[in-house]
């Protein structure tokens, strides 16, 4: 049996760190063609994390134009996919979440008859609207998919539930947990670590860490507006009812996010407002946290692998492992309750406990391996097939 080509797509920030263990595993595994493709949907924080996992890039689609339209983004990467499936012609596809990438490649192999293999499939709110578009994208990705790689029983029974094939679905754990596992290890290295600590010196105070502290991550789009206003008000509250904490919040360059977090916190002393910071700086961050604040979907798996609590900031979660296993808690893009449940853990031992060693449910760090394999049984499967015709 020739070596199947696998085309690993991917072109956000989360996509590349969750599929960083894949690509890794797979330029290393002489059962398979490795063709890595990012379609630059984002890009700065995209290539950050490239560098930093030393992943190959073989084509960059480069679809990134400042205010497209979902629409616009689209088409453009359908028509930059399928050119690059008529060129390259590979034999199986993977894609990861659920992006606009996610679908616009599921889409684009279903049309070129190529299977697909869907990383971090069957994660569900169950309101197409929240997360947006993402549920939708994810939704639409499943019929698409030959092969689908839960990260958790949970995922699974929604697949199921949507009548996927038993045989097609793979529980793996989620991949973050893989490169989350990579990075820390990787960071005990003294000449990271130093270099981390030289580059959060440059953009915080210099006794930083000695302070306990919050991080904060926020990007949603169903937060714009009124949900930010009430996020920063709620920050603010607690800026000021708690002088000795301090409040860490690398801000997205949306101006959607840019404009209310300057307004509100952006002459707020314990308020540390950051630019971006690429994954390996942020998980130096979530290690030396007290806890986390975000509406991200990565950092409610990552976080708690570090024993940190989480709360979103978000009225649903397609990841209710985590609030299930009681490492994670919704409080909404609410005042009251953001100011509420932080004030909790930062004075109340033993609620910070309970969060902080619960088991993280999203994996042992070794999804990648069980993906590859699932991937070789298929191949294996299909050969058997054409022999025994």
């Amino acid at each position: 049996m020739t070596r199947p080509k696998i085309a690993v797509f991917f072109g956000t920030r989360p996509e590349a760190i969750k599929m960083a263990p894949i690509v890794t595993a797979l330029a290393s595994d002489n059962r398979f063609e490795l063709l890595s493709v990012s379609t630059g949907q984002h890009r700065e924080m995209l290539d950050q994390v490239v560098d930093i996992f030393n992943l190959p890039v073989h084509h960059d689609l480069e679809v990134m134009t400042p205010g497209q339209s979902l629409a616009s983004l689209s088409s453009k990467l359908m028509t930059k996919i399928d050119a690059l499936l008529e060129d390259e012609k590979p034999d199986f596809a993977l894609v990861q979440g659920d992006t606009t990438t996610v679908l616009m490649a599921s889409l684009a192999c279903f049309y070129r008859r190529i299977p697909t293999g869907h990383v971090e499939a069957g994660l569900r709110t169950g309101d197409m609207t929240s997360p947006f578009p993402e549920e939708a994208n994810r939704v639409l990705a499943t019929p698409l998919s030959t092969l689908h790689f839960a990260p958790t029983t949970v995922s699974e029974k929604h697949l199921l539930d949507e009548r996927v094939a038993t045989e097609k679905i793979f529980v793996t754990g989620n991949t973050v947990i893989d490169a989350l596992h990579l990075e820390v290890e990787r960071q005990k290295d003294p000449k990271i670590a130093e270099e981390i600590e030289s580059h959060l010196a440059s953009v915080l105070p210099s006794d930083w860490h000695e302070n306990r502290f919050v991080l904060i991550t926020g990007h949603r789009r169903e937060n714009f507006g009124g949900g930010f206003e009430s996020i920063c008000a709620a920050i603010a509250e607690l800026a000021e009812r708690f002088p000795d904490v301090r409040f860490v919040y690398p801000v997205h360059l949306n101006p959607n996010v840019q404009g209310p977090v300057e307004k509100t916190l952006g002459n707020l002393q314990n308020v540390l407002l950051l630019p971006p910071q690429s994954y390996r700086p942020f998980v130096a961050l979530m290690q030396a946290c007290e806890l986390v604040l975000t509406d991200s979907g990565g950092v409610q798996e990552e976080a708690p692998g570090l024993g940190k609590p989480v709360l979103v900031m978000r009225d649903t979660t397609e990841r209710p492992e985590g609030v299930d296993a009681g490492t994670v808690r919704l409080v909404g893009p609410v005042r009251e309750k953001i100011v509420e449940g932080v004030s909790e853990l930062l004075t109340d031992r033993a609620s910070y406990d309970a969060m902080a060693q619960a088991s993280n449910p999203y994996g042992d760090g070794n999804a990648s391996k069980r993906i590859l394999g699932a991937i070789a049984d298929y191949f294996e499967s299909k050969d058997r097939e054409r022999t025994s015709a």
